[in-house]
């Protein structure tokens, strides 16, 4: 990595393009064979294993690592696949420092956990490289259910529906699928188009119709869906962002992180992508973390995250703010943002401390400033469509198997209230609505 950084303001090539390939390169390279039955011998196999029941997707952990360990990596492809059709994806960006590893008997005993992650990757990546569907379609049921949404939920939904024989089609807003996964995550956990190459993977069991560029609000509605369709799944995600509500946010150099991550992910030229000098990104979450690790990387001087609160209560995992740290983003804490600085464009942010012990947010009435040139805004986003459906603390109300309050309707992903915004709750909610309209569908459920 160079150490040259051109110290004007938002501006783009601080790095050249061989430094940009190294520091964007695969976070977690793959194992290769050897390396894979080295790490899956460590597994004790549990019987009553705790990481399957900490797993959202419930993954029979302990036996697909014993089928690696056998040599049968397909078999524990298979394994993950049937309970994660997007498991290829979730071993890259799941924390599984915080689910599955975290209650590892290997952590617990030694501080050391089996790389239950990693040993997923190298079986998923076995079959999809080799371009195998696992799966067959059932005879045609003649049912047609659409997916509003692309992402995790709905494919997860899409995929299970259609291998039980559905007709599915589903619309989307953007230009291509993948939702979260394709815009929404650092582009060094998903490199090499992965994204894409596993919703064409996945639309392999056929019955599955995609049709982009179309959007709730936008010529369709929920009505007419109803209509057209035996079964509607809304895994919309949030597509809006919260406002900062400090003043100033509307200068030149504020903007979403989401939108900058998400540029950044679609990126031919790194080159080209404009970074500040000295970056302060507003929040405490992985989308926080992720565009404040990228814009280091990008060749940003001074990357700070700054975070309301402390940081027992940041939502980002300890993996991720070590991972921060060590790539020289500096976290604030208690640091409530009061208004951006500047005349016209941002030249810093003012902070006022706060105390969070007790639970309650309190001011201090302390004020600091920290110089920036780019603002991004990472405090959370809101669901942005109006369908006439319980809307609870800003989510669509749903029951554990996904329905709304309207008949027909169901729900899940981000846009759903309950579980964690993590890709991995997201499929297992689609996967788990999909059951429920099949059994409806084929008159088997209330």
């Amino acid at each position: 990595m160079t150490n040259s950084v051109n110290t004007n303001g938002v501006v783009a090539g601080r790095l050249d393009a061989d430094a940009l390939a190294d520091n964007f390169s695969d976070l977690h390279p793959p194992l290769d064979d050897h390396e894979a039955l080295v790490a899956a011998d460590r597994c004790y196999f549990c019987h009553d294993a705790p990481c399957m029941t900490a797993c959202p997707t419930t993954i029979d952990i302990p036996l697909f690592i014993r089928q690696i360990a056998t040599g049968t990596a397909e078999s524990a492809a298979k394994t993950i696949f049937d309970q994660n059709i997007l498991g290829g994806m979730c071993a890259r960006v799941c924390p599984t420092e915080t689910l599955c590893e975290e209650v590892c008997v290997r952590e617990v005993a030694e501080g050391k956990p089996v790389l239950i992650g990693q040993l997923q990757r190298y079986a998923t990546d076995k079959v999809m490289d080799a371009g195998v569907h696992p799966f067959e379609r059932a005879g045609a049921t003649g049912k047609a259910v659409a997916v509003v949404g692309a992402g995790p939920a709905g494919l997860a939904a899409a995929h299970r529906l259609a291998m039980l024989g559905h007709s599915v089609v589903i619309y989307d807003a953007r230009p291509k699928g993948g939702g979260l996964n394709e815009f929404g995550i650092a582009a060094y956990k998903s490199v090499d188009g992965f994204a894409q190459d596993e919703v064409d993977w996945l639309l392999q069991i056929g019955g599955i119709e995609m049709r982009y560029g179309q959007a709730l609000g936008d010529g369709l509605s929920l009505d007419g869906l109803k209509s057209e369709y035996d079964a509607v799944f809304l895994g919309v995600g949030l597509g809006g962002v919260n406002a900062l509500r400090a003043e100033g946010e509307d200068k030149d150099g504020v903007r979403d992180a989401v939108d900058f991550i998400a540029e950044l992910r679609q990126a031919d030229d790194l080159t080209a992508l404009p970074v500040g000098r000295r970056v302060v990104v507003i929040g405490g979450g992985m989308t926080a973390i992720d565009a404040a690790v990228q814009s280091k990387l990008l060749g940003a001087q001074d990357v700070t995250v700054a975070y309301r609160r402390d940081k027992s209560a940041m939502g980002a995992s300890e993996f991720e703010q070590v991972l921060a740290t060590s790539h020289g983003v500096r976290i604030a804490f208690n640091a409530q943002p009061v208004r951006v600085l500047g005349n016209g464009k941002a030249t810093g942010v003012e902070f006022e401390r706060t105390d969070s012990s007790g639970g309650e947010l309190k001011p201090t009435g302390e004020t600091f400033v920290i110089e920036a040139d780019q603002v991004f805004k990472a405090i959370g986003q809101t669901l942005t469509m109006d369908a006439g459906l319980e809307i609870e603390r800003g989510k669509i109300v749903v029951t554990s198997d996904g329905r709304t309050s309207a008949d027909g309707i169901w729900a899940g992903g981000d846009c759903a209230l309950g579980g964690d915004d993590l890709t991995v709750t997201a499929v297992a909610e689609g996967r788990d609505a999909a059951m429920d309209i099949h059994a409806k569908l084929m008159g088997k459920g209330a």
